[in-house]
């Protein structure tokens, strides 16, 4: 059986509590990632994010969140496809280590290879945004990935 999971790792050179606050804020998520999220993520909480460039919006349901360390979400019921998102925060000397894991890809999809490079790839994107966004300002990366 293959293994379907996911795994994007980044550095970042933000303490822990910067890179989960730039996640789980509304007004924060905006500048690297979604255009919108309907409020802050918090657990138990179903959040709708929206994509306006690309007319697209979807629902999470954060099942986890431990401050600084940890965020686990549910997405894509609206596709049918399901999976887990874990993201984990490792801090050492002011630098975080981004890990997200995307879990519950079903391996006998005939497009299985596709759908998990292009989970790869759109995790490498979004951390990418988002160290662009928290070391250094930059807020004009998101949403330009073209599929």
């Amino acid at each position: 059986m293959i293994n379907t999971d996911v795994t994007t790792k980044l550095k970042i050179n933000q303490p822990a509590h910067k890179v989960f606050e730039g996640i789980i804020s509304p007004t924060e998520i905006g500048h690297y990632w979604f255009s919108s999220s309907s409020e802050r993520w918090g657990e138990g909480k179903r959040i709708t994010l929206k994509y306006e460039e690309y007319g697209a919006e979807g629902v999470i349901t954060v099942l986890e969140m431990e401050m600084d360390k940890k965020i686990v979400f549910v997405w894509g019921e609206e596709h049918g496809e399901v999976t887990m998102v874990t993201i984990t925060l490792e801090e050492s000397q002011s630098e975080t280590i981004i890990t997200v894991v995307e879990s519950g890809l079903n391996a006998h999809d005939p497009e299985i290879v596709a759908k998990m490079m292009g989970q790869k790839e759109g995790w490498v994107y979004t951390l990418t945004c988002l160290k662009g966004y928290l070391e250094n300002g930059v807020s004009n990366l998101r949403a330009a990935l073209i599929h």
